[in-house]
């Protein structure tokens, strides 16, 4: 089954590989209405909820299971918008190949669809061996037309949450490495004709951001393969796109650094008025599992003004959408929702002004969680994408399919301790 068969929803057209259909811009318009109308809906079953709690009735049971169906569709609303959003913006590669004149680029283009299609290696051989490449032949697979990866890097820019809004540097070789000061160089006031003492150098630490090895592996018929209508570059770019976003977003969020990036949950943390540099700021909801039932909201205007000014101009909220859900229903002193729905197409949802990124692999509220983020994410977070896109070619495993081991190289890790907080519930 093929990526746009499983990851589209429902009641939005499928798109075969051998065209690129636009969708119309009144598609993105409805889907923008229907989440518009699913929140104000919304916004009036909870004020009656909260009513029902402010005259110490207790909420009706039926209160809270329309809202809950409420909060579903808005939830499905959003994920429409996104998809459409998403599926306008991607450009069609078939037939695109290298820019005319390149005629290595479309040289190898061509021996790569040969490859892919019947097996045939000869020509990328001696396409690497020109270029003195490292290609390890059928043993390690052969790389992908540099349009076809730059799709795929692109593709997963708007598909994993992390990488949408993170720093981002491409590499030639197994690790990224920085220097990065621990302490501020030491200055002072002086008079004209005072003495200067010496003053202490700024510290000076250094990083390493290793390119850990991600894979895929999708399968094709003989006869899609054979077609020659078929845009094989576009199907191995939707194949490899969510298998590839899925893993990196959980990776860059949770992973231990262990064969994989090291996300920012996984880094120590400290109580924001003792924070240090090499650690993540803690900012406490008071309540443990839950916001605080007096002013909730409040705790959410600490976590904003625990980041210092410069970064809050650039900075956003991470969570998963059971979190976003719960917030969904605060309000601040004066009755307004806190969240709001995004005003056009292909914009994020905000909160209190900041727009919100949604993340399944962020925990979900819990005793002692780190259920929401906030923070300057280009500052803080880096991802270091070696270049180099390879595909190995395997008839044999999976008779009567093909399969297409594909690999690319990434690696990640918080570059600036200070750009990112977070609320723990506790």
């Amino acid at each position: 089954m093929t990526h746009a068969e499983t990851s589209a929803p429902m009641n939005v057209p499928m798109n075969p590989y051998e065209t690129k259909a636009v969708l119309p811009g009144a598609e993105a318009h409805g889907a923008l209405d229907d989440l518009a109308r699913a929140f104000d809906a919304f916004k009036a079953e909870n004020d009656a909820r909260l009513g029902q709690i402010e005259r110490r009735t207790g909420v009706d049971p039926l209160t809270e299971e329309k809202l809950a169906r409420i909060d579903a569709a808005l939830d499905q609303a959003r994920a429409r918008l996104d998809w459409l959003s998403l599926d306008r913006a991607r450009p069609p590669l078939l037939g695109g190949g290298a820019p005319r004149g390149d005629g290595i680029a479309e040289e190898h283009k061509a021996a790569f669809d040969l490859y892919v299609r019947a097996g045939e290696s000869g020509g990328l051989k001696g396409l690497e061996a020109k270029a003195m490449s490292a290609g390890s032949g059928p043993d390690g697979g052969y790389l992908v037309p540099e349009t076809v990866e730059r799709e795929v890097l692109r593709r997963l820019a708007e598909r994993s949450p992390i990488r949408a809004i993170a720093g981002q540097r491409t590499i030639s070789g197994g690790s990224y490495r920085r220097a990065v000061a621990t302490a501020a160089p030491g200055a002072g006031w002086v008079a004209e004709t005072a003495p200067r003492p010496e003053t202490a150098g700024a510290g000076l630490t250094e990083i390493a951001f290793p390119a850990m090895e991600l894979y895929a592996m999708p399968a094709a018929t003989q006869t899609l393969l054979d077609d020659a209508v078929v845009d094989l570059d576009a199907w191995l770019a939707d194949e490899v796109e969510t298998a590839f976003a899925e893993q990196e977003s959980a990776a860059f969020i949770t992973g231990n650094g262990v064969s994989r990036p090291k996300g920012f949950l996984a880094y120590d943390t400290v109580a924001n008025a003792a924070w240090v540099p090499g650690k993540l700021g803690l900012v406490g909801t008071g309540s443990s599992g839950a916001f605080p039932s007096a002013n909730p909201a409040d705790v959410l205007i600490d976590l904003v003004y625990a980041l210092r000014g410069g970064y809050r101009q650039n900075a956003g909220f991470v969570m998963n959408r059971r979190t976003q859900a719960a917030i969904r229903k605060l309000k601040d002193g004066d009755g307004n929702y806190l969240w709001q729905p995004p005003a056009t197409a292909g914009t994020p949802a905000t909160l209190m002004g900041f727009p919100v990124t949604e993340a399944e692999a962020m925990p979900d509220i819990a005793a002692n969680s780190l259920a929401v983020a906030f923070g300057d994410f280009r500052r803080g977070y880096l991802v270091v994408d070696r270049a180099g896109l390879r595909v190995l070619r395997d008839p044999y495993s999976a008779k009567p399919y093909v399969l297409f081991y594909t690999t690319k190289r990434v690696g990640g890790g918080v570059q600036d301790f200070a750009a990112i907080k977070l609320l723990k519930f506790a």
